[in-house]
This record gives structure tokens, C-alpha cells and sequence, in this order.
């Protein structure tokens, strides 16, 4: 797929200003996730349902993301930002008032539609505006703005869920997507209309096995999906099951709100620092030494409690930390520039897989052991995987 064509922009707009758009993700997605799987707690009352639920809904985000570059062909992705920015901040407004389970539900899928979207959409921005900064430079700048976003989101999460209920929390990620909105709105960009077509079902399916059949056919890619998958398998872990585990250790909202705060601090002080670490020792060592870490960390969490515990799941962030903004690289050193669009959204799949089988091995995990803390099994499991993969040739 050619290059996107872009008819005008404002002066001065280049790859920093979508990945300043980090700021907004990362404050909405941070107070959003300190209490999403708190609410799923309460729906559904059972740790193990909860991985259950987080694991179709992933497998839902997953096929979204196959048709993202189907929606690119046929819609400039301009429009297709504005449209999913909007949705999210409509959709999490309605979801912070006290609404029957279905229709949360049904919401919660909604919003998977657009924060799919939205995941797909910044890095291509930022990649036909990169110029001659490159991606890693703006991976770098744009994990920055989400760490510092995040960085008091869990301790606002819970001073609203403290004073109203858990859900009330999802209004300050409604408003927080609405300001990225206007934000984008700043760069008055206008892109060039595609040519509507009918869908023909058969055609489409067609093209997306076709495309996925690329993607893999392409060396390196498979071993890029794979990093990708491992990453963001600890990633999906830690959120969904860190805050439950919190609190059937017996602390309080408040604790929880200070482990996750503290757990930002990795991630602020190196994401700036690896851009210059991966362009003198390359990002092969990041990604060794940030998955082997984890999985020794993960080892420690199956058996420690109290204290010491939180001490493990603030550590081990500086291991996320260092594959933050090194995890993808792999695709876009490997994908030729014209066909990132194209390849994208396949690669994209990988941060989606994950929520659908991480948390069902952690289901199993906490049937067979018949403990929340069990899933730290399959953490450490996935990192001593992701390592071998690395260290693979192909």
C-alpha cells in the first residue's frame, strides 16, 4: 500500500506531535485499567471469570485489528482518529454511572473498537511524520508522554472510586480523551478522501488471510509478532491481575493506588534514557535482560506475600521499562516503509493475542492452584520463552 496523502497540516507538526498524544492515552488508559479489572471483580465475583471475560473481549479487539487495514483502504485514517477518539470519550462517560451489566458490556466492547484503533492509528502517524528522526527516537518520546500520563492516574482512580464507586472513575478517562481530541483537532490536518467501494464479504476475508499469509511469508516478522507477543503477554498480566492480588492480599484502594504510582517511576526515568542505550548497545540486550528479569520476578510473586510482594510488583517495572519502547522495533526495522500500513494492523494482533491467552492460562492456573497468586506461573513461563525466542536466529 502506497503512503497515505496528506493535503495540508499546521507548520511545525511533525512525528513529536502525535507521539505527545502519549499524554492523554496514557492519563485516560492509566486511570481507566487502576480500577477496570476491580469493576469486572465485582460483575462477576470470581477472579478466574474475570480472565475468562478479558480474554474473549481481547479475542473481539484481536479481529478488530485484522480489519484495521480494510477500514484504511477505505477511509482516510484522519477521519477514522477523530471518529474512534469521540466514541471512546462517549462511551466511557456512559460507562461511569451505575448501568445494567449488559449494557456495560455491550459499551466495553464499543470502546475495544476504538482503543483498538487508536493503538493502531499513533505509531502509523508517527511513522509518515517521522522524517529523519526515526522510530526509535519517537518511541521513546511517545512512551514518555504515556508514563507521565499515568503517573497520577492510579492515585486519581482511586481517590474517585474512594469517593463514589469504582465506575465512577471511567468519567475522568471521558473527559481525558475528549481534551486528545481538541488536541488533535490543533494540527488542522486534512487527508486525501478515498474512493468508497462495495464491500464484497467473500473479497475481504479473502484479503485479510492474504495479508496475514505476507506478514509471516516476510523474514523476521514472525520472530517480531513473537517478542511483541511476549511483551505485552506480561503487560496483560500484570493489569488485569496486580490490583486484584493487591487486594485479597487485605490492603486497601489507597495502597494499591500508591503501588501502581511508584510502578510508573521505571518507566519515567528510562524513557527517554533508552533511546540513547538501544543506539549504543542495540535492542537486543534491552529485551534479554528486561524479559529474564520479569520472569525471575514472577518466580518470587508465586510465593511471597505482604510487603515484600508489593516491593516485586513495583521492581519488576523497570523490567517493563526496558522493553517499553524497544518492543516493536523489530516490525519496523524489518517492514519496508510502504508497507507498514499495510502490515500493521496483522502485527498489531499480537498485543491483542495476548489478552486472549494469557489470561485463560491464568484462568487455568488459579482453578488448578486455587489461588490469584498462581498466575505469576504463567509470567514467568512467557518471559523465559520470550528470551529463547530473542536469542533465536530467525
Amino acid at each position: 500500500m502506497a503512503k497515505d496523502k496528506y493535503i495540508s497540516v499546521k507548520s511545525g507538526v511533525s512525528g513529536f506531535s502525535f507521539a505527545n498524544l502519549g499524554l492523554f492515552t496514557g492519563f485516560a488508559d492509566g486511570i481507566y485499567n487502576a480500577v477496570y479489572s476491580l469493576v469486572l471483580l465485582e460483575i462477576f465475583r470470581n477472579s478466574a471469570v474475570v480472565g475468562i471475560y478479558v480474554a474473549i473481549y481481547a479475542a473481539f479487539c484481536m479481529i478488530v485489528g485484522l480489519f484495521a487495514n480494510e477500514l484504511f483502504r477505505r477511509f482516510s485514517k484522519v477521519k477514522v482518529f477523530y471518529f474512534v477518539m469521540m466514541m471512546l470519550a462517549v462511551c466511557y462517560a456512559m460507562m461511569s454511572f451505575s448501568i445494567r451489566t449488559s449494557t456495560f458490556i455491550i459499551l466495553d466492547y464499543t470502546t475495544g473498537i476504538a482503543i483498538t484503533l487508536v493503538g493502531v492509528l499513533i505509531p502509523l502517524f508517527m511513522s509518515d511524520f517521522s522524517k529523519n528522526i526515526g522510530m526509535a527516537k519517537l518511541n521513546s518520546r511517545y512512551h514518555l508522554w504515556l508514563n507521565i500520563g499515568a503517573l497520577f492516574a492510579p492515585t486519581i482512580a482511586v481517590a474517585i472510586a474512594n469517593h463514589f464507586n469504582n465506575r465512577a472513575a471511567f468519567f475522568a478517562s471521558a473527559i481525558i480523551y475528549l481534551a486528545g481530541w481538541f488536541f488533535f483537532r490543533y494540527f488542522h490536518i486534512v487527508q486525501e478522501d478515498k474512493k468508497i467501494s462495495p464491500v464484497d464479504p467473500r473479497k475481504t476475508f479473502k484479503a485479510l488471510w492474504k495479508n496475514s499469509l505476507q506478514f509471516f511469508a516476510r523474514p523476521g516478522m514472525a520472530r517480531a509478532y513473537a517478542v511483541n507477543f511476549g511483551y505485552y503477554s506480561l503487560r496483560a498480566m500484570r493489569y488485569l491481575y496486580v490490583p486484584i492480588v493487591v487486594i485479597e492480599n487485605g490492603f486497601s484502594k489507597d495502597v494499591l493506588g500508591w503501588v501502581l504510582t511508584l510502578g510508573i517511576i521505571p518507566y519515567l526515568f528510562l524513557s527517554e534514557l533508552m533511546a540513547i542505550l538501544v543506539r549504543k548497545y542495540g535492542k537486543k540486550l534491552w529485551l534479554m535482560i528486561g524479559f529474564v528479569s520479569f520472569a525471575v520476578f514472577s518466580a518470587l510473586a508465586t510465593f511471597v506475600t505482604g510487603f515484600p510482594l508489593l516491593a516485586i510488583f513495583v521492581v519488576w517495572q523497570v523490567s517493563g521499562a526496558l522493553m517499553e519502547s524497544v518492543h516493536d522495533l523489530l516490525f519496523f526495522d524489518t517492514a519496508k516503509k510502504t508497507e507498514q500500513t499495510k502490515f500493521y494492523g496483522v502485527f498489531r494482533t499480537s498485543v491483542n493475542l495476548p489478552n486472549v491467552v494469557a489470561p485463560i492460562l491464568g484462568a487455568a492456573c488459579i482453578t488448578a492452584f486455587g489461588g490469584t497468586s498462581a498466575v505469576w506461573i504463567v509470567t514467568a513461563v512467557i518471559g523465559a520463552l520470550s528470551a529463547l525466542i530473542l536469542l533465536s536466529k530467525k
